[in-house]
Formats: C-alpha cells, sequence, structure tokens
C-alpha cells in the first residue's frame, strides 16, 4: 500500500538509479472563487465520439485602450490577440459548470506564454499545484522585475492544497514560489535533490518568508498526497540534471506531464533510450500535458553529444584563451565544458553569481565527481598563460549588467578581451533580445578575432522536444487526449498537425487558456465556462502586486512621448503670477531648440491665470486639468506629439 506523503520505491522502467542506465538520460556524464463568464463558451471532446463540438473566442490577458487625449497607449499587443481571437471565434453555446466528481484542470500560467508555468489538479477538497514560475518582463511591463502566477483562487483554497510539484530547477518552473508559498499555505514541495538545493539557496534571500518543507523524489518513486491523488515520478531529458515527468493517478485516470523536455539522440539524430515512454504508453494515459515550446520546428532534438564535440573542437584549436557564454541554467553542458578542459589542459574560471551557485550545487550533490582542480577563481586567470585558460560567463543575451557585457565595454575589473581570444556563444537567442545581441557581437567582433554562435556551428541545443519528438512521445504513449503547454498559442496549436500524423484527432488536442478550467472524467475533457484569475502579477522591487495597469501605462507613455513638467508660483491673497511659469521638458523636446514653443506655452499658461478672478480663491486640481488639456492640446497641434503634463502649484 501507498503511504501517505512517503515515497515508496519500485523496480520498473519509470526508475532510474544510480548504477542503471535511465531511460531517458540525464546525467553529467552521459549522453478568487470561481467566476461566470459573460462569454458563454463549450468545448466538449469525447474519446472514441465522431460527434464532438468545439467553439470559443481565445482568452487571453486583456489591456484597456486609453485615449490619446489622456496620455494613454494605443491597443497593445495582448489586446489585439484579444479582438482577433473574439472575430475568429466559432459560434457558442453555454457549458455546463464542471461535472460532480470530476477532476478540475487549471493553468495560471505558461498557455499564452514562455515563462510564468503554472497549473492545478483539484478533485472535491483536494489539489495539487504543479510548478510555480515566474515570467521575465516583456517590452509592454517596463520597470518590473517579474511577472509571477495570480494565486487568488489557490489562495481561497489553501486549506485543500496538499502538495506543490516542481519539476526542474528553471526559475520559469519554480522561482514565483518564494513570493507565494505563503499565500498558498505552505504546503509540502516534492521535488529532486537537484531543484530542491536551487530552490533552498535562492529563498535565502527571502528573510520574511516561511520555512520551506520539503519531501525529496526520485524517477520510480510513488507518492500519496491524498485520499483521491498520488503520484509517480520519472526522469526526462532537459538541461538541467533531475529533471522530472509525473503521473497523476486521479478518479478520472492517469494524467501525465512530461514537464520540459527532449529525446536523447545518438550523433546520427536518432532517438533512444525510450523505454520511459512506452512504459507509460501501458499505463492507460488519459491525457498528456505536452512541452510545446519547439513543437513547430522539424526534426528531432539535435544530439548533445554533437554540441560537445563541436565546442571541444573550437578549445583545441584556440590559440589564446577561450571565453564561453551560456545560461547559467545549462547545467549539464556546463558540467560537460568543465571536462573537456581538464582533459584539454585549461583552467575553468565562473564569472557570475548565478553560474558559480549552480556549479558549487552540482559539486555538492556530485555531479563533479573527480577532483576537477582546473575550476580556479576568476582572479587567479593571471596567474596561468591564456592558452591555457577557459572562462565560463554569464550574459549571452546582451544583459547590461551581466559579466560579458562588462568585458566588452571594458568595465570587468577582472577581465578584459584580447585579439587572440575566442569568444563562443553557446546559447540560443530569446525572443525579443535579437537587436541587444546583434550589437554586443558587433562589439565583440571589433576586439577579438574569432566569434562563433550557434548558427555557424552546431554548438548549442535546446532543452525543448521538436516536432518530431513531441511525435514519437505521442505515438508511443497513445494518450486520449492530448494538452500542449508551456508556449504562446501559435506554437501549441503545432501539435494538432503533428498529432494527426500519427492517428490523433484534431478535437482530441486541447488547446485551452490561462484560465479556462477543464472538468475531466473518464472519457471526457471539457472546458467549461468557469475561470479563473489568471493575470498578470507584478513584482517590482519590493512590491508585489501593486503595479497596476495605470502605472504600466503611465511608464510606457513616457517613454513614448516623454514629459513636459510646469511649476506655477500663485499669489495665495489675488491668484496672480509671481514669476513667470518654469517648463522642464525630459525626453520631449530640448527647450533650447524650441524657444518659440516654450514662450507660447508660457503666454497660454498666464491666460488661463489671468481668466481666473482676483477675488476666487484657486482651486488646485481644477486648474491642474485646465493646464493638462490645454497645453497639451498645443502642443500636440504643434508637435503631434502627447507628452505627460504635470503642472505643479506653488501658493505663496
Amino acid at each position: 500500500m501507498l503511504k501517505d506523503k512517503k515515497t515508496t520505491k519500485t523496480n520498473d522502467p519509470l526508475r532510474h538509479s544510480s548504477s542503471e542506465a535511465s531511460p531517458l538520460r540525464h546525467s553529467s556524464s552521459e549522453a478568487s472563487p470561481l467566476r461566470q463568464s459573460n462569454s458563454p463558451r463549450f468545448r466538449q471532446v469525447e474519446a472514441g465520439s465522431e460527434a464532438r463540438k468545439e467553439t470559443g473566442p481565445i482568452r487571453h490577458f486583456r489591456r484597456q485602450t486609453f485615449s490619446p487625449r489622456t496620455h494613454a497607449l494605443s491597443v497593445t499587443s495582448r489586446s489585439v490577440r484579444t479582438e482577433i481571437a473574439k472575430k475568429t471565434a466559432q459560434p457558442s453555446r453555454p457549458a455546463a459548470a464542471a461535472e460532480k466528481g470530476s477532476v478540475r484542470f487549471a493553468a495560471l500560467g505558461g498557455m499564452e506564454e514562455i515563462g510564468r508555468n503554472c497549473s492545478f489538479f483539484e478533485y472535491e477538497n483536494e489539489i495539487v499545484v504543479i510548478d510555480v514560475g515566474i515570467q521575465f518582463p516583456e517590452e509592454e511591463t517596463p520597470g518590473i522585475d517579474y511577472i509571477i502566477p495570480n494565486a487568488t483562487y489557490l489562495e481561497s483554497k489553501k486549506k485543500n492544497i496538499r502538495a506543490i510539484i516542481l519539476t526542474h530547477g528553471h526559475y520559469d518552473h519554480i522561482a514565483a514560489i518564494h513570493y507565494l508559498i505563503e499565500k498558498l499555505g505552505n504546503p509540502v514541495i516534492y521535488t529532486s535533490a537537484f531543484t530542491k538545493a536551487i530552490v533552498k539557496k535562492r529563498h535565502e534571500e527571502f528573510t520574511n518568508a516561511p520555512k520551506l518543507i520539503f519531501e525529496t523524489v526520485k524517477p520510480g518513486d510513488k507518492v500519496k498526497f491524498s485520499e483521491h491523488l498520488s503520484a509517480k515520478f520519472f526522469e526526462v531529458g532537459h538541461t538541467i540534471p533531475e529533471s522530472l515527468g509525473f503521473v497523476l493517478e486521479t478518479p478520472a485516470g492517469n494524467m501525465a506531464s512530461c514537464g520540459d523536455f527532449r529525446l536523447e539522440t545518438d550523433r546520427s539524430g536518432k532517438p533512444h533510450d525510450l523505454e520511459t515512454f512506452e512504459a507509460l504508453g501501458k499505463m492507460d494515459i488519459h491525457t498528456l500535458f505536452l512541452d510545446a515550446t519547439n513543437a513547430e520546428f522539424p526534426g528531432f532534438t539535435l544530439s548533445e553529444r554533437v554540441v560537445e564535440e563541436e565546442i571541444e573542437e573550437l578549445i583545441r584549436n584556440a590559440k589564446g584563451r577561450v571565453i564561453i557564454a551560456a545560461f547559467a541554467s545549462l547545467v549539464d553542458r556546463l558540467l560537460e565544458i568543465i571536462k573537456i578542459a581538464e582533459k584539454l589542459g585549461r583552467k575553468v574560471a565562473l564569472n557570475g553569481r548565478s553560474m558559480i551557485a549552480n556549479i558549487d550545487i552540482a559539486k555538492n550533490l556530485g555531479y563533479l565527481k573527480e577532483k576537477h582542480e582546473n575550476v580556479i577563481p576568476l582572479q587567479d586567470i593571471h596567474k596561468y598563460k591564456d592558452e591555457k585558460i577557459l572562462i565560463l560567463t554569464t550574459g549571452s543575451q546582451g544583459e547590461s549588467n551581466a559579466g560579458l557585457m562588462r568585458m566588452v565595454n571594458g568595465e570587468h575589473r577582472i577581465v578584459q578581451f584580447k585579439d587572440t581570444d575566442t569568444i563562443i556563444f553557446s546559447s540560443s537567442v530569446i525572443p525579443g533580445n535579437e537587436r541587444s545581441i546583434q550589437s554586443l557581437q558587433d562589439n565583440i567582433a571589433r576586439q577579438v578575432d574569432e566569434v562563433y554562435n550557434s548558427k555557424l556551428l552546431d554548438i548549442h541545443s535546446s532543452g525543448h522536444a521538436r516536432g518530431e519528438d513531441v511525435k514519437l512521445v505521442m505515438k508511443i504513449i497513445a494518450p486520449k487526449f492530448v494538452v500542449p503547454i508551456h508556449s504562446y498559442y501559435y506554437k501549441r496549436k503545432a501539435v494538432i498537425k503533428l498529432a494527426k500524423e500519427v492517428g490523433i484527432e484534431k478535437d482530441r488536442v486541447i488547446l485551452m487558456d490561462n484560465g479556462q478550467v477543464a472538468s475531466l472524467t473518464k472519457n471526457k475533457f471539457t472546458i467549461t465556462d468557469e475561470k479563473v484569475p489568471a493575470s498578470y502579477v507584478m513584482v517590482d522591487g519590493l512590491g508585489i502586486g501593486d503595479v497596476e495597469e495605470v502605472v504600466l501605462r503611465d511608464r510606457l507613455n513616457l517613454a513614448k512621448e516623454g514629459m513636459i513638467v510646469i511649476i506655477l508660483a500663485i499669489q495665495h491673497s489675488n491668484g496672480r503670477l509671481v514669476k513667470s511659469p518654469d517648463i522642464i521638458s525630459r525626453g520631449f523636446i530640448y527647450l533650447k531648440e524650441n524657444r518659440e514653443i516654450v514662450e507660447e506655452m508660457r503666454k497660454r499658461l498666464r491666460a488661463i491665470i489671468g481668466r481666473i478672478p482676483s477675488y476666487q480663491k484657486i482651486e488646485a486640481d481644477y486648474l491642474k486639468t485646465l493646464i493638462r488639456e490645454q497645453i497639451g492640446q498645443f502642443v500636440y497641434n504643434q508637435t503631434k506629439r502627447r507628452p505627460m503634463v504635470l503642472p505643479v502649484i506653488i501658493e505663496i
């Protein structure tokens, strides 16, 4: 029998031990309460049924559109997507609420973006939460540190939360736990030893948060969370050690999630170690929740062994220092590079706090079993010849404060570029970072002779399954339903075509959006008309959730149009100006070159004050409104721009 909140170990294909080859090898050495919607929608799919219905608009996080007269933005990309979804939606009819006794599923993030991965399963008074990740800021969220899931619904039912499962140690799956754990009632966190170490290390920065409660699990372990919900864990290949998938056993059936994963392939691109998925294929999986981040790309994922061989060849042929820029989260690759450097007689220095922390964790958990005396402090690189040095650094995305950018700008206190250096970008380009990376590489090329990136050579492989990976997994597991997760809508929609090629009909691939609630029964997957709050929650400095739409609107408008500050000193007794109005411009116009506009603004300000009777008491709010409207309109007529106008009234 399964013991409550205890792990039991079994010998089967889902289990992986240190002495046996993993079915999917991933080691360092080897390859608010629910609200009724005003817009009814219905989507019900029954396995094996020919009559299927699918209607309803795509739901997106919406930003309100404001008039230019109030210094606001036009429709943003998110609201545009919402409007398109409305126009293209099929006619819909109301759906009943979730059936009594059904298992409910909802995503609080990860269905309309890259990041903020968080979802939950609910049966009666039992809830299991899957991942609690962050999303990094967008162009539409200036000044924001992170975006985290909206935990309003879960907070209202925190007494029912039996467990949190963290699939692996990347921030888009774990880093919101520190902000939300108290709201969630501080339940037990089930995860691998490596992920636990990363979470605990980062949690040290949150001195006011409650102490986290962990239960470490390994592939093959089975855990009973509550009376009706239990999980069996299995290992998947990714770019960080001890990444986990799981099968959640529920009254509606077995729900499988591979988390973030890729298939391990050999040098010829042929996948191997498929025993884990073959075992899942024998478990009668009800719904497969499948990583769709790279589903639109054809072929299998590039073998990590090929990447390592290419990097080794570049290091072998380098005449001077080798500086490799990579994500600090690509722990497996970093460990392999350290071993390659040792084999080639090079000392390795780490640059970047997160990279140093991750490698330390890997050492403590035995992933660097040899002595590896070739890892040295960065400040010691001057003790060795250049051809004996390899530097691993963060900053591959052109981040302004990262170590690589400081080297490029000549601001690094230890490392300055030499023309004999070889720079290797062993990373992908995150969408939105194209310009900053291009500029970074241009600046590097002006200072060194050799620069390589993944477009030139096979020196980076994604940790996410490509199209053929996704097809093969669906074919082997043969679930009743498939729910693509962890990506934008168009990427998830690519799974429909892939599923059709392996015999899974379109209506059995369920495209959900954040906040939608699904009802799962033995042979049905129904998206109900219920929703849970899933809007953005912003983390800005020490503030969590206190940055509202109006604040972001003002920040964006300031960046786009600039601002004008108007300072008026007024005599309290008669309401007349004491001195000529002071006008300050920031990000709008250069005042010295636009004296005519400035003088005309002063003239209009004197006229506004002059029309107020001397016996009438100055109403500051009314006067500010007049100034904003009239000066704002004048400036727009002159420049066709709408800067923010900030009047300051000083009564003397």
